[in-house]
């Protein structure tokens, strides 16, 4: 039971990690990078979608991304998409066939900004990381009448192990983004 319980908190903190991390690479960088643009969301037929399920999505340049869209019929959709998108900032033209998306180079300020939002959103993952852990505790609580204190007190400490061990993942991928982000 107590094997049960450690490793279901196993495995929603390490979807809570991989959550911060798609997060984290949702924030705009120097560089163009696809992900930017995966969960851009384009009206198509009237339904919100994915612009990664419309389109693929090629780096051209290192702040330019090539977008093809498999529906050319979505082209101006998908270009007004990428226009309303907050903090995007891209300068979007197309062809007729393809879209080309230029991202302007980030100033001091707006990679300080950015920093910001990617500290937020780390110490959102480590709160749900955290919650995921009181949960955890409730359940071993739960189970002191079933195995005994010293299991428990042996499970609580493999716990606070398990937890320590995602947020430190948590810090080192936020230092790596922080990283990127003030990289010119």
């Amino acid at each position: 039971m107590i094997a049960d319980v450690l490793t279901d908190t196993t495995t929603r903190m390490a979807r809570a990690l991989e959550a911060a991390k798609e997060d984290f690479s949702n924030v705009r960088t120097g560089r163009a990078n696809p992900q930017l643009f995966q969960k851009i969301l384009v009206s198509y037929y009237g339904t919100p979608t994915p612009l990664g399920q419309l389109a693929s999505l090629h780096n051209q340049e290192a702040r330019m991304l090539l977008i093809t869209p498999y529906d050319k019929g979505a082209l101006r959709d998908i270009e007004q998409a990428i226009r309303d998108t907050p903090n995007l900032g891209a300068n979007v033209g197309n062809d007729g066939t393809v879209i080309r998306a230029s991202l302007p180079e980030l100033t001091a300020d707006r990679r300080k900004e950015f920093v910001k939002i990617v500290r937020g959103k780390a110490e959102d993952a480590k709160v749900s990381v955290r919650n995921i852990r009181r949960k955890a505790k409730d359940e071993l609580d739960a189970l002191k009448a079933e195995v005994g204190d010293d299991e428990v007190a042996r499970a609580e400490k493999e716990l606070e192990q398990i937890t320590k061990t995602h947020v430190d993942s948590i810090d080192e991928a936020l230092r790596r983004k922080e990283s990127e982000l003030l990289e010119i």
